[in-house]
Parts: structure tokens; C-alpha cells; sequence
């Protein structure tokens, strides 16, 4: 067996109960769940949150399954607008930090190992080095006032965001020399940016890499797609990962693929299990 868990992200079963789409998943043989808080998703702004984290840590300890806890919810935070506001809002960038903060109390209540989040869209279109400033300053405070905490925290680039790739992912570690956080590595993002290898950048960034996600995409679009659908070639992609014995979640991501999330998730397990 390989040193890895292999998982799939709550946000491609958005029209699922929660414990149903742990329940699948368990079935289908994963050991591991990348749940996305969300309206829907042991919401960290329920009345019930607490109560709901509960029974959640008795589901997934009952089905022996690890957790990770992705904060990528698009309208949580604001009905209207996606994803906003990021960390990089002058007047409302508070918000995010507290939804983060949120997401590290239920982490702790369920026993997630880690916490992937964004540095969101620069909204206000702040200068650059205001916009690297600001964001340092935030992300500072954040991890800091966690440090000590058995919960990671994970930065992902995005395509589109103001950190988007592996380059800006280094600039903001160097204005933070003494960072609490690792990289949360999505490898089809590499497919889109196209800035290195995902070999490369598994094995550049072993030290670094807290969790990872997978899936198929074309080069150059950033459209999360199911295996086989995509240019990735995925043989070398995993032989990284056994070079550097990555211990951590693989989690499949496809947000986008909810309305057949059973046969998707049991198709992208049978693709993924053949690498093992």
C-alpha cells in the first residue's frame, strides 16, 4: 500500500447530506474525507455547530476515516458576491479572518488534521506592495494566534488569485520568515499555470507540501475535470510522491461534478487506485 490517503472533497457532493456523502465515500473505499464548510456542510455559522461537530467526529471515528477541512465555500461569507472577501478587503478582510479562525475551532472539535486556505482576489485592487503587505500582515496574525495547535495550516495557490502560483506562494513565505504554514498543493493547478512540473514541484516542495489535491485538467484552462478528461499524465506524478514518501491526503477535487458525485467518486478511486 502506498503511504498516502487517498479522500474526495465534500464540495463535489453539494447536494448531499453531509453524513450520506461520508457514508459513499466510506464505501467506496476511501480513507479520508476534504470537507469544504459550507451553508450546507457543518456550517460554522449554525446555531447547532457545536452539536453538528459532535456527531461528525462519531461518524468519521465509527468509519475510521481521516479529515481535512478546505475553506474554499464560495457564498459563505457573502450572498451575493464569491468568494468574497478575501483576506486582501481593507474594510472586510476581518470577516475572512474570522471564518478562518471558525474553521480552526471546528478543526480542533473534529479532529482535522489541517486547514487549506486562499489568499483570495485583490477586490479592492490595492497596490502590489500594499496587497503583499496587507496580506502578510493578515496571515501573520492569523497562524500566529494558533501557533502551538496540532491543526496546520495550508496555503493554496490559485489560478486567478492573487497568489496563483508557486512563485507568489515563495514571496509571501519570504516576507514571513518566521512562518506557521505549509503549501496546500493542487496539482491540476500546476496544469493550468504550467510555471513547473507537478513531479517537479512535488519534489521541490516536499518539505513544504501539508496536503494535496487532485484531478484532471487541460493545459492552460482551469476546469476541474474527472480523470481521463484532461492532458495530465499521471504515472510520474505519483512516482513522486513515493520518492518523497508522502504520508499525507490525496483529495480529489471536482467541485463541479455533484450532480453524478457517487459514480464519480467511485470511478476517480478506481483511476487512482491503480497507482497504488
Amino acid at each position: 500500500m502506498t503511504p498516502w490517503t487517498l479522500s474526495y472533497n465534500t464540495n463535489g457532493f453539494a447536494h448531499h447530506r453531509l453524513d450520506d456523502a461520508v457514508k459513499i465515500l466510506s464505501e467506496i473505499g476511501y480513507g479520508a474525507v476534504a470537507l469544504t464548510l459550507d451553508v450546507h456542510h457543518l456550517d460554522p455559522f449554525a446555531k447547532n455547530h457545536e452539536s453538528a461537530c459532535a456527531d461528525f467526529k462519531a461518524l468519521i471515528s465509527d468509519l475510521d476515516m481521516k479529515v481535512t477541512i478546505e475553506s474554499g465555500a464560495r457564498f459563505n461569507l457573502n450572498a451575493r458576491r464569491k468568494h468574497y472577501p478575501s483576506l486582501l478587503c481593507r474594510k472586510d478582510g476581518g470577516d475572512r479572518l474570522d471564518f478562518l479562525a471558525r474553521c480552526h475551532d471546528t478543526a480542533e472539535r473534529i479532529g482535522a488534521s489541517n486547514i487549506s486556505f486562499w489568499s483570495g482576489h485583490n477586490f479592492d485592487d490595492l497596490p502590489s506592495d500594499e496587497a503583499w503587505g496587507l496580506l502578510a500582515e493578515r496571515i501573520s496574525v492569523l497562524t500566529e494566534q494558533f501557533k502551538g495547535s496540532s491543526v496546520a495550516w495550508a496555503v493554496e495557490p490559485e489560478p486567478g488569485m492573487f497568489i496563483e502560483d508557486l512563485n507568489d506562494y515563495d514571496r509571501l513565505c519570504a516576507l514571513i520568515p518566521n512562518r506557521n504554514f505549509g503549501l496546500a498543493l493542487d496539482l491540476g493547478h500546476l496544469a493550468v499555470t504550467q510555471e513547473r512540473t507537478c513531479e517537479d514541484a512535488i519534489r521541490s516542495y516536499s518539505s513544504d507540501i501539508v496536503v494535496m489535491a487532485i484531478e484532471d485538467m487541460k493545459m492552460g484552462v482551469h476546469d476541474h475535470l474527472p480523470f481521463g478528461e484532461g492532458d495530465m499524465n499521471f504515472a510520474p506524478i505519483f512516482q513522486a510522491m513515493l520518492d518523497v514518501n508522502y504520508q499525507g491526503i490525496l483529495a480529489v477535487e471536482l467541485s463541479r461534478s455533484s450532480s453524478t458525485a457517487p459514480q464519480t467518486a467511485t470511478n476517480s478511486f478506481t483511476f487512482l487506485t491503480q497507482f497504488q
